[in-house]
């Protein structure tokens, strides 16, 4: 299973919220390089980045910081927030990405989605679906979409989609555990997919739990930041 840390950007800074609510944001580095450069030194290959400013601003905002990580490390990068155009995605491309997620994009046009899926190919596309009481919720997790999530992941699963990042919205920097049920669930309905986890990851324990129900990925924030889990325990996680 990958474990992929998550850099959440506000104002270029690295910072964490609470249930995906803004007013709970707390800075932990003003440097996100810096973060970044510290996970790599401990194995990690993976990073998480999320550009909240372009979720709220519905364009890609952070682009810059994505470039300055991907040119002074070398994470493999999947980057989300805000993306609704093919432009977006030249941009986070070309700014280093390896990897993009699109999730508003996909519940408010689907075919948008589809023909990024067709023209970068589904290893470089992945599916957000964020939820809050099996409910998938977009636009930085302010809107509720109305969109059952099991049927919305089934329906993209067989149109194509290889990866999807499921988080639990409730239990999102939360620190009181994942969706296991959940996870299991959408793994139970969807063999194939390549789950990654994310949302509520709080102690080393969770990630073997994670693995067993056969996560791809397992996506770590605020457990990290507040030292629940070290990168030394990811480094031997990882060899």
């Amino acid at each position: 299973m990958r474990l992929i840390p998550a850099i959440d950007i506000i104002d270029g800074k690295c910072v964490r919220l609470s249930q995906g609510d803004y007013s709970t944001s707390k800075i932990y580095n003003e440097d996100p390089l810096e973060v970044a450069k510290e996970f790599q030194d401990h194995g990690i290959k993976y990073l998480h980045l999320v550009d909240l400013d372009g979720a709220r601003s519905k364009h890609i905002v952070n682009h810059k910081v994505l470039e300055k990580i991907a040119s002074k490390t070398g994470l493999k990068i999947d980057f989300g927030g805000g993306l609704k155009s093919e432009e977006d995605l030249r941009i986070a491309f070309e700014s280093g990405a390896a990897q993009v997620t699109g999730g508003s994009i996909a519940v408010k046009d689907p075919d948008m989605f589809f023909s990024w899926l067709t023209k970068f190919g589904s290893e470089k596309i992945i599916l957000g679906a964020d939820a809050r009481n099996k409910k998938v919720v977009i636009s930085g997790w302010e809107e509720e979409s109305g969109e059952e999530l099991l049927p919305f992941i089934q329906g993209f699963s067989d149109q194509g989609v290889e990866y999807v990042i499921c988080t639990d919205v409730s239990k999102d920097g939360m620190l009181q555990g994942p969706s296991f049920d959940l996870y299991q669930e959408i793994l139970g309905e969807n063999r194939d997919l390549k789950l990654i986890a994310s949302g509520g990851i709080t102690t080393f324990e969770d990630l073997p739990a994670l693995m067993e129900i056969g996560c791809e990925g397992a996506i770590i924030g605020k457990a990290i930041y507040e030292g629940n889990i070290s990168l030394k325990q990811l480094e031997k996680f990882i060899f």
